[in-house]
């Protein structure tokens, strides 16, 4: 059984480190073994959960700090959690160098984009004024917005459609993408909603939450079906690359 990585979720009012149950349950139900790794931004035992987890993914939680992408926090930026920001740098970097697959969910592209040199809207709603919600109210297990898949694209073949109804529960998002990653999906306001790494293993990152959606949208759990697909076959192929 391969094992998945899962980056904590930081709760800083209680101090203290938890995880929903809804990331773990869809890891198990894609047959893998999810393990919730230490909050830390220790290089040694980082490099230890990289060396010994077969895939990883990065979870949803707080704003990605401006400075990782070269700016000042304005008034609506909102939390943001400086060991969450420096664990998912190392160990997207660490994951990007062994090969190792991963899905990033939420806060996860975010991060992603930002540590392979895109921007980010601090609110995107006020940055571009869309009137796509972003931001919904519950319940969570319905779609706010659609979602196009890129034609021809790993989505639009893994989904089976070229178009999605996707909840949203973020303010952040992408701005100028990261040219080391290709675009999956856009929101109808023109926001990046999905991208992979060029070149690199299964290394993957959506917008919205599959984790919530999974359990009444049989086609979200093909996500978490991927991630496990692609560890188990990055354990028996060293050096594999998923095709994109």
């Amino acid at each position: 059984m391969v094992t998945i990585g899962l980056m904590p979720l930081w709760d800083e009012a209680r101090k203290s480190v938890w995880m929903l149950p809804g990331y773990i349950q869809g890891v198990i139900k894609a047959g893998a073994l999810p393990i919730v790794l230490p909050l830390t931004s220790s290089m040694a035992v980082i490099s230890e959960c990289a060396r010994r987890c077969d895939g990883f993914l990065f979870t949803g939680g707080q704003d990605v700090s401006p400075s990782l992408y070269g700016q000042k926090a304005r008034d609506y930026c909102g939390e943001n959690s400086v060991i969450r920001d420096e664990m998912d740098s190392i160990l997207i970097n660490y994951a990007l160098e062994q090969h190792k697959p991963f899905l990033g969910i939420c806060r996860g592209l975010q991060i992603l984009n930002a540590v392979l040199g895109g921007t980010l809207h601090q609110d995107i709603k006020i940055d571009t004024g869309s009137t796509i919600e972003h931001m919904m109210k519950k319940p969570y297990e319905r779609g706010a917005h659609k979602v196009s898949l890129v034609k021809g694209g790993y989505l639009a073949r893994l989904m089976g459609t070229e178009t999605i109804s996707v909840n949203s529960i973020h303010h952040q998002g992408v701005d100028a993408l990261s040219p080391r990653l290709e675009p999956l999906a856009y929101a109808e306001d023109g926001l990046c909603e999905a991208a992979m790494v060029r070149g690199e293993n299964f290394a993957l990152a959506v917008q919205w939450h599959p984790e919530i959606l999974y359990v009444n949208d049989s086609a979200q759990m093909r996500l978490f079906q991927a991630l496990t697909d692609a560890a188990s076959l990055s354990v028996h192929m060293p050096g594999f690359s998923y095709s994109a």
